[in-house]
């Protein structure tokens, strides 16, 4: 049942994401609101590959994220391939998701870096709490640009002042 659960709880977020990063304008990729803020671009990439952290959290017991390569963090240079690659990543995780048991989702798993333990969680909190909130955390800060920039926000969990009845 709670396998069951995260998946419904990953597509509603995933599905609000879409819209969200369809938004963004070619233009507005190297973008940033604060010289200290990535670029629009980078924070939208990293999105774009948060969900592939279900098949590295639910594909193992342990990982080192300075082990991941380019996987986690790649940057793109258009809107639409950051689309592409959040939707290219959101199906495996989907998959990871779909085929992970309850008992999967309570097993421990352990966050690494350079060897050394962040933390050690049961998969399904890493999946809500470190990768779903995540989602949602950086979908935040790319509507908050996306007002600054003047573009309409999307809804995502009900009506904006841009979709108040949708």
């Amino acid at each position: 049942m709670q396998a069951q659960a995260m998946l419904a709880q990953f597509n509603h977020i995933a599905g609000g994401t879409v819209p969200v990063l369809e938004s963004i304008r070619d233009e507005d990729i190297d973008w940033r609101p604060h010289e200290k803020s990535w670029t629009l671009g980078a924070l939208a990439g990293h999105i774009a590959n948060l969900p592939n952290w279900c098949t590295a959290t639910l594909g193992s017991s342990e990982f080192d994220v300075m082990d991941s390569g380019d996987d986690l963090r790649t940057e793109y240079d258009n809107a639409a391939d950051i689309v592409a690659a959040f939707k290219a990543s959101c199906e495996r995780a989907v998959e990871a998701l779909a085929s992970a048991s309850d008992e999967d989702l309570a097993s421990p798993w352990t966050l690494l870096v350079g060897g050394e333990a962040r933390f050690t969680m049961p998969k399904g909190a890493v999946v809500r709490g470190f990768i779903l909130d995540h989602i949602i955390h950086h979908r935040a800060q790319v509507g908050m640009c996306l007002r600054l920039l003047g573009i309409p926000v999307p809804q995502t969990m009900g009506p904006t002042a841009d979709y108040p009845d949708m």
